[in-house]
């Protein structure tokens, strides 16, 4: 079955440039129809949907997100990655990837397939 795996640095110092990349297994990030998304939620808080590369590469953002966001991916390595510039300590999260057929969702039902999640902090 698909399984993802994020991975990548759970402590973050403000201003710097936090990376998570998400390994695909089991299912290949250009099946077509299918979306692979960066979704957090911080402590408290509900999920939010962050930004979404394609099947075929495009990209989709939040728009409150947009400005310090880039998603990208490497078919070689059935990998995507997100960068998120300038952290403050409100970006400390559980970063989840996740894969549909949809973009923008925020709810657990709307995604096929789920990361375990990681814990990023931003603190000096």
């Amino acid at each position: 079955q698909v399984q993802l795996q994020e991975s990548g640095p759970g402590l973050v110092k403000p201003s710097q440039t936090l990376s998570l990349t998400c390994t695909v297994s089991g299912g290949s990030i250009t099946t077509t129809n299918y979306y692979w998304s960066w979704i957090r939620q911080p402590p408290g808080k509900g999920l939010e949907w962050m930004g979404a590369i394609g099947y075929s590469g495009g990209t989709y953002y939040s728009p409150s997100l947009k400005s310090r966001t880039s998603i990208s991916r490497d078919t070689s390595k059935n990998q995507f990655t997100l960068q998120l510039s300038s952290v403050t300590p409100e970006d400390t999260a559980v970063y989840y990837c996740a894969g549909g057929t949809v973009v923008g969702g925020t709810k657990n039902n709307e995604y096929d397939y789920w990361g375990q999640g990681t814990q990023v902090t931003v603190s000096s």
